[in-house]
């Protein structure tokens, strides 16, 4: 089995950063929120607040949208050109991806991928608000374990050392840097 994680590995860039600049050029008032998420920013750089709140403030501008599962549907048919050309050419029916992502957002490229496994960050599509922890570092590695056998990770790819745990859970890990790949 290989394991994969998603923005900046398999995708070029990161789908949700994507999506938040979508919704914003679609939607101008999502910039009503802007000034708390910088506030929220600056609380996240100065390690006042986590990773997963300064998130869920960013997440909180989806309420603005009447219909956000069309516009999930909308940006995944805009963005699939994101997929990068190594990953098709390699695709394997048991591939899992892991991704700190929301998972509401990456379900559709999954669908239109053929990618039956899918772990990432549970967060309400309507309220911004998390379901759980943050799918990121060790918590990758707990939320792999709760579904798979570790010991059936044949090769893991990453774009970033935050995921060294589940890299070294793989026989064979890979740093993956634009459409490079360079053993862990």
């Amino acid at each position: 089995m290989n394991v994969y994680d998603f923005d900046e590995t398999i995708y070029e860039g990161d789908s949700t950063r994507d999506f938040v600049f979508y919704l914003v050029k679609k939607y101008p008032k999502c910039l009503f929120k802007l000034p708390k998420i910088g506030i929220k920013g600056i609380s996240y750089v100065l390690k006042n607040i986590s990773k997963t709140e300064f998130k869920e403030n960013v997440y909180s501008m989806f309420s603005y949208i009447s219909n956000i599962d069309t516009e999930v549907e909308t940006f995944v048919d805009t963005h699939m050109h994101c997929i990068k050309w190594w990953y098709i050419e390699q695709q394997k029916d048991d591939d899992v991806i892991i991704s700190a992502s929301p998972e509401f957002l990456l379900k559709p490229f999954m669908d239109k991928l053929g990618i039956k496994n899918l772990i990432a960050s549970k967060v309400n599509q309507v309220t911004g608000t998390y379901d759980g922890l943050n799918c990121y570092g060790e918590e990758k590695v707990v939320r792999f374990d709760a579904q798979f056998d570790r010991k059936c990770i044949d090769n893991f790819y990453s774009d970033s050392y935050s995921d060294d745990p589940m890299a070294k859970l793989a026989k064979q890990a890979f740093l993956v840097k634009g459409n490079q790949l360079e053993k862990w």
